[in-house]
Parts: C-alpha cells; sequence; structure tokens
C-alpha cells in the first residue's frame, strides 16, 4: 500500500471563462474522467467518477489574503495550520516560523521514524542543488520538509538512471532550458507510466511540479493550455499504469493562480484535490481543506500511528 501525491503549484478552480481560464480553453479528456466529464471549475463542485473522486479544497484555513505557496505547502506536508499558527500567508519561500513547525513535524519525518520510505522523485539541477548546500538559495517548504526529514533531493545522476523524472514530466526542459544535451527525454505518456512505475519503490512518493505557477505569474494563455494539455497526456499513461489496488494517487495543490490569466497574483479560489485508488472514498470522506491530507494519508501508511 503505497501514495503518490502529485503537487502542482498554482492551481485553483477559476470562473469559466476561455478567455482567461487554461482550464476552461483546453483539450483535457483524461483529467475530465477524473472530475465526471466536467472541467476543472469553480462551479464543478465535488464529483464521482469510475476510478476518482474530485474535492475541491479550501487553501484559506480562515486566514484573511492570498494564500502563499511557503505556508500553504507546509499545510499539506504537516496536517497543521500553519497560515493561522504563523500569523499570516507568506510566501514563497517558508519564513523562519514555518520552517520552525515543518523542523517539528511533517509527514516525511514521521514516515521514516516508522522505517517506511519516502522520497521527493523529482530530479534537481546541479545549480540549483549547490545553492541550497551553500545557503544562497532557501528551499521550498516541499523541499525543506524532505531534508528535516534525512532524505536527499535527487541530482541529474538519478535523471539519467531514470530513478527521478524532471519538474515538466518529459526531460525536455533541461534540454531547452538548461543546457544538457542527452539527458533522458520521454512522451508525456512515458513519464507517466514511469511516474507511477518510481512509485512502487516507497511508501510515500511526491512529485512537485512549479511551472503550473511560474506560468500564472509571468506566461501566456497558450502556454497555460499547452501545459495542461502535457500532463493530460501524463495522466494517460499514470492511469494506465496505476492499479487502484495499489493505494491512492492524489493529486493537489496550495493555492490558486494559473486559473486566472488576467491577473499575476495569487487568488483566494479552492483548489483541486483529485483522489485516485479504491480508498478514495474513505479518504476523502470530510476532507474540506489543505490540513486533511496529513491525517488521511497517515491513517492509510501509519495505522497505528493514526
Amino acid at each position: 500500500m503505497h501514495i503518490l501525491l502529485i503537487f502542482l503549484d498554482g492551481i485553483g478552480l477559476g470562473d469559466g471563462d476561455a478567455v482567461v481560464n487554461p482550464f476552461a480553453a483546453a483539450h483535457l479528456p483524461t483529467l475530465h474522467t477524473l472530475s465526471n466529464g466536467q472541467r476543472w471549475l469553480r462551479a464543478t463542485g465535488r464529483q464521482e467518477s469510475a476510478r476518482a473522486l474530485f474535492v475541491p479544497t479550501d487553501p484559506r484555513l480562515g486566514v484573511p489574503g492570498r494564500p502563499q505557496s511557503g505556508t500553504s505547502q507546509a499545510a499539506i506536508l504537516t496536517g497543521l495550520n500553519v497560515p493561522q499558527l504563523v500569523g499570516e500567508h507568506y510566501g514563497p519561500k517558508p519564513n523562519e516560523a514555518t520552517r520552525q513547525l515543518l523542523a517539528r513535524q511533517n509527514f516525511f519525518k514521521e514516515l521514516v521514524a516508522h522505517g517506511k520510505k519516502a522520497a521527493i522523485i523529482n530530479a534537481y539541477p546541479p545549480h540549483l542543488l549547490r545553492e541550497i548546500e551553500r545557503g544562497k538559495r532557501l528551499p521550498t517548504s516541499i523541499q525543506q520538509a524532505l531534508l528535516e526529514a534525512g532524505l536527499p533531493l535527487f541530482a541529474q545522476d538519478s535523471l539519467y538512471r531514470g530513478d527521478a523524472l524532471s519538474e515538466d514530466w518529459t526531460g525536455r526542459g533541461w534540454r531547452s532550458h538548461l543546457g544538457f544535451t542527452d539527458t533522458p527525454v520521454y512522451t508525456p505518456y512515458e513519464a507517466g507510466v514511469r511516474m507511477v512505475e518510481l512509485t512502487r519503490r516507497y511508501d510515500f512518493a511526491f512529485f512537485s511540479h512549479w511551472i503550473t505557477d511560474t506560468i500564472g505569474h509571468r506566461g501566456t494563455l497558450q502556454e497555460a493550455v499547452s501545459l495542461l494539455e502535457l500532463f493530460d497526456g501524463v495522466m494517460q499513461g499514470a492511469l494506465a499504469a496505476w492499479q487502484d489496488d495499489e493505494g491512492l494517487m492524489i493529486i493537489t495543490s496550495d493555492h490558486g493562480n494559473m486559473e486566472a490569466m488576467d491577473s499575476r497574483k495569487h487568488t483566494e479560489n479552492d483548489v483541486p484535490t483529485v483522489i485516485i485508488g479504491e480508498k478514495r472514498h474513505e479518504f476523502a470522506e470530510g476532507l474540506t481543506d489543505l490540513t486533511g491530507l496529513v491525517p488521511r494519508m497517515r491513517k492509510l501508511l501509519l495505522p497505528d500511528a493514526a
């Protein structure tokens, strides 16, 4: 029994306006099968399909203002109302108070303490890892949680061996943006299959994707549509490889952004949480906000500690 959590930074449930919302414009047949044939919009509401539950999820957590990555990602991985505890939505990186909470408890640390295997299955480029190691770059809350558990961030050698995936799934970005010429390249379908295969090595595998948030801040509608259609292909491969009795595959986000391309700021919209697997109904029962993920993952993977 294991969990794959696919994290897409900065995707919320917005209006059905194809002029500003790529979720209203893109051709996403695979994603729509997960939401009962509906587009991922504010009006969609909770949906049940043959393999999945689609649950609008509150990232605001009762704290005024726009949710931010630092505190929302920490809420996802601690089960705590981090914005409330630190007194604000804060980001993009975690502030000192958020880092202290992540050091005290997070799901990666819990799993390691109970002898479970966990990983972020992304490969990170050399310059980023060097900057984190030298203290010139703060890790994200997701990366900080992993490091607090004494687990490594995977490097380029893991990408070459096929033991990790690039941020864009396919690996093309390492060639087009990072100057590598011989890194592995997958089709979206192949990348989805590979993601599921990697998951089977761990009790908890986390795939972290930030490009959605970057496009929401600085990109175009067409770039957002293209990225979503790529992700649709990834999920087509992932669903073909995934066996529903092997655990749960979860898709979620930390805050809204890319669903409103007429603004460069985060939104206060709910985010989508999609749960795939035989135990999806048990997992989704009572789930309303981002603090609800860890208690439910704990119940599945650490039943004696739940």
